[in-house]
C-alpha cells in the first residue's frame, strides 16, 4: 500500500501544452509536447500516447496535470522530462485537467 507520505513525494503541476508534434520514432502512436509550467519549473518536454483521443491542433493551449520531479527518460531519441498524466479508458488515454483554467505552475495537493 502507498502511504499519503508516498503520495506527497510527488510534485503534480499544472502546465499548458505550447506545441505538439508527432513521434515518428516511438514504437507506439506517440506526441512530443512542450508543457510550460510557468515559473521556476519553465517548459518541459514530455512524450504521450494520446494519438487516439486527440489532434495535435487541438492540443495547443490545452492545461494539463504532468509529474514534475521524475527523472528524465529516454524514449527512443528523445528524452522526456515530466509525466503527463491521463486515464486509460476504453476510446484510449484521456489528459487529466483541471475543470476550470488555472495559473501554470498551481500544485495538485
Amino acid at each position: 500500500m502507498a502511504t499519503f507520505d508516498d503520495f506527497v513525494k510527488l510534485d503534480i503541476r499544472v502546465g499548458e501544452i505550447i506545441k505538439a508534434e508527432i513521434f515518428e520514432k516511438a514504437r507506439k502512436p506517440a506526441y512530443k509536447l512542450l508543457v510550460d509550467f510557468g515559473g521556476e519549473i519553465g517548459v518541459k518536454r514530455s512524450s504521450a500516447q494520446i494519438t487516439e483521443c486527440y489532434k495535435l491542433e487541438e492540443l495547443i493551449g490545452k492545461q494539463v496535470l504532468g509529474v514534475v520531479n521524475f527523472p528524465e527518460r529516454q524514449i527512443a531519441d528523445f528524452m522526456s522530462e515530466v509525466l503527463v498524466l491521463g486515464v486509460y479508458s476504453e476510446q484510449g488515454v484521456v489528459l487529466i485537467q483541471p475543470e476550470q483554467p488555472v495559473k501554470k505552475g498551481d500544485k495538485l495537493g
